[in-house]
This record gives structure tokens, C-alpha cells and sequence, in this order.
């Protein structure tokens, strides 16, 4: 069992935790309190050749694997969590399920520019009447046999990415009474497409840099080559893309667990009361102890994760078990980040903050803490 990445990986990261440092941390409580999605940042990453990690170079990627991107995510999340979210969208969610599932022309056409960084990727499933049961959608993609083409009518919510995306890959249901086997997956367009509206661009707790959006379709209609894989497998698809997607949220959460860890440890050897450092008493010193041990634990369960995957094992347990877990130690580490730095950590001049309200998303985003359990108790037999 190998506790340190290979070599490329390690290079990959190191790389990317300069870039990290250099261009991204000067700007990261800029871009949140100015809401903006930085576009040069995402530029900038795929001049580095890294927004397509884990897709074949055939199609434009990098062809690394699934504990490769995990690590980069980790590096992203470590100074922003805004960015670490969108790029984890685009990635798992926006360009994979392309090269899981999709034609040779729809590779070419669609997963290429993500791959290269030439566009970003988003993911359609979640709608205003069903979250943890994203099952029950009321989006239908009606098939014109005279036309060739896909009719999709509906609304999305919490979409990641939705307005600055080239291709988003929408759920609808193409049979009302298959249940699951009713569900398909469509590439659409919504820089092109009529009918593609961007109805809401929330205010959230946090991770504002990363965009999350309402968006409704309105007749709009797609070429029936944008249909994704055949009808119906929709449903199994996104078990399968959550199984990875899961992973991914895991490690960014691991990420915003160790800038969280890092800024308090700093100023813990620092802030001095009493005469000395403040690291120097047990309170603070074992709460610093404390953060290290979890973020030990979550980033071992997600590289376990991660290796599982790129060895073709069935990762849904120990995905659902990396993500519960990482997420969770990334809000209680953030909280006591801000608890160890005292009222500076309630300012915006320290990162903890940031990183307490990016945190809690990480429980609710790609299954809530409650769906890991039932994914578990299933997997366990329970």
C-alpha cells in the first residue's frame, strides 16, 4: 500500500500549489466578496494543462487518473473553495460522463474544448421539487420524429457553472412511466440554443466566485445526436458519475480543511497572550492536534477512494464514505479555525471564515450527509 503519490502526480501538484499561491490566493477573498467568477484564473489553469486531468489525450486531456485530479482539487480547494468547486464541476460532472458515455463525434465536438480548457462544463439534474430524490423530475425531452430533434421543457436548480458554461448535460425524462429507465442525458448548448434561460444566479453563504444558477428550458430543442448514450440510461449514468463526482468533492473538501488548518496553526504559533504563543496551551494546542488528525483521516479515505476507482474497482462505498467523512471534518476543522483565532477570525481579513461558510456546502452538494448514510447502510446490507 502506497501512502505517497508517484512522482508525476507529486509534480502535478507541486505545480499547481505554486500556481495556487502565486495567482490565486492574492485574489481569493477579492473574488468572493466581489462575487465574480474569475475567468483569467480558468484561462490560466488551462494554460497549465490541467482542466482536463483525468480525460484521455485523445480528446484533448491530460491523461492522468482519478487520484491525480483529486489532487489537484485538494490544491485548489486549499486557497479557494469558489474555484475548487467550479473546476470539480467542470470536470467530474461537465466533460466525463462525455468520455464515459458518449459517441466518437460527441467527444470530438463537446468533451474536446473542455479537455483543453477552450470551455467549461456544467451538470443538470437537481430541479426546485426534488433534491435528495433527484429522481423525481418534472423535465421532459419529447422526441419530434419529423424533426429528428428533442423537445426539453423544465427548470434546474443549484447548477454549477450554468452561465459561463459551453455545454451543460441535462436530465429529462423521455418515458413518464419507466420510472428510472425513463431518464436520459442531453447535451445542450446554452450560448446557441433558443430556449435556454438563466432565470437565477443565487446569493449563497458562500462560494460565491463559483456560480450557481436556476436555469429553465422552454421548447427548446435539441438535435437528437445530442441525445447521450441511448434513452433511459440516463438514471444509471449519474449513479455512475456520482460514484467519481463524489471523490472530487471529497478531496476539495480535504482542501478547504487544510487552508482552514494551516491558517490557524500560523497564528497560533504567532498570537501571543500570557507571555507566550498561544500553541503553547493545551486548549489550542490540542485543537490544532485535533484538526490535523481529521484531515489525516479524510485525506487517506479519499486517496483510497481515488485508487479504487483508477484500479476499476466499485468505488460507491468507499466514494459515499470519503465524501461523507471529508466533509464533514472540512466544516468542524473551518469552525475551529475560527474558534483558534477569536474575534480576527470572524473578519474577512483571515481566510478561516471563508473557508467555514465554503465548507458547509460540501455536506449538501452531490448527496447530502443523510443520503451517504442510506448509500452505506445499503452498500452495507443494512
Amino acid at each position: 500500500m502506497e501512502f505517497e503519490p508517484p512522482a508525476e502526480h507529486r509534480m502535478i501538484r507541486d505545480t499547481v500549489r505554486e500556481f495556487c499561491e502565486s495567482e490565486i490566493r492574492p485574489i481569493a477573498q477579492e473574488i468572493e466578496d466581489d462575487h465574480r467568477f474569475p475567468e483569467e484564473t480558468f484561462a490560466a489553469l488551462a494554460d497549465l494543462d490541467v482542466m482536463g486531468i483525468p480525460v484521455s489525450e485523445e480528446y484533448g486531456g491530460l491523461g492522468g487518473d482519478q487520484l491525480m485530479y483529486a489532487l489537484v482539487t485538494e490544491e485548489l480547494g486549499r486557497v479557494s473553495g469558489g474555484i475548487g468547486l467550479s473546476y470539480a464541476a467542470h470536470t467530474s460532472l461537465g466533460a466525463k460522463p462525455i468520455e464515459a458515455f458518449g459517441t466518437e463525434a460527441q467527444k470530438d465536438r463537446w468533451l474536446r474544448p473542455l479537455a483543453e480548457g477552450e470551455g467549461l462544463g456544467a451538470w443538470a439534474l437537481t430541479e426546485p421539487g426534488s433534491g435528495s430524490d433527484a429522481s423525481n423530475m418534472r423535465t421532459i425531452a419529447e422526441y419530434d420524429a419529423d424533426a429528428d430533434e428533442y423537445v426539453l421543457n423544465g427548470t434546474k436548480q443549484f447548477i454549477t457553472n450554468a452561465n459561463v458554461a459551453n455545454s451543460v448535460l441535462v436530465k429529462a425524462v423521455t418515458d413518464p412511466d419507466a420510472g428510472y429507465d425513463g431518464i436520459s442525458t442531453f447535451i445542450v448548448d446554452p450560448r446557441n440554443d433558443d430556449g435556454f434561460e438563466v432565470t437565477t444566479v443565487w446569493e449563497k453563504m458562500g462560494l460565491n466566485s463559483s456560480p450557481t444558477c436556476e436555469i429553465a428550458f422552454d421548447d427548446l430543442r435539441i438535435p437528437a445526436d445530442r441525445l447521450l448514450g441511448e434513452e433511459g440510461e440516463g438514471w444509471e449514468q449519474t449513479m455512475e458519475t456520482l460514484d467519481g463526482g463524489r471523490i472530487s468533492i471529497a478531496a476539495l473538501s480535504v482542501g478547504l480543511a487544510q487552508g482552514a488548518y494551516e491558517a490557524a496553526k500560523e497564528y497560533a504559533g504567532e498570537r501571543e497572550q500570557f507571555g507566550r504563543p498561544i500553541a503553547k496551551f493545551d486548549a489550542i494546542r490540542d485543537k490544532v492536534v485535533h484538526m490535523y488528525r481529521q484531515i489525516e483521516r479524510a485525506r487517506l479515505l479519499t486517496h483510497k477512494a481515488a485508487t479504487k476507482y483508477d484500479a476499476g474497482e466499485p468505488v460507491t462505498k468507499a466514494s459515499a464514505l470519503a465524501k461523507l467523512d471529508a466533509s464533514e471534518a472540512a466544516r468542524e476543522v473551518a469552525e475551529e479555525a475560527v474558534q483558534t483565532l477569536g474575534g480576527y477570525g470572524y473578519t474577512t481579513d483571515f481566510a478561516p471564515q471563508r473557508f467555514y461558510r465554503d465548507a458547509k456546502l460540501m455536506e449538501i452538494g452531490e448527496g447530502t450527509s443523510e443520503i451517504q448514510h442510506v448509500v452505506l447502510g445499503r452498500e452495507l446490507g443494512l
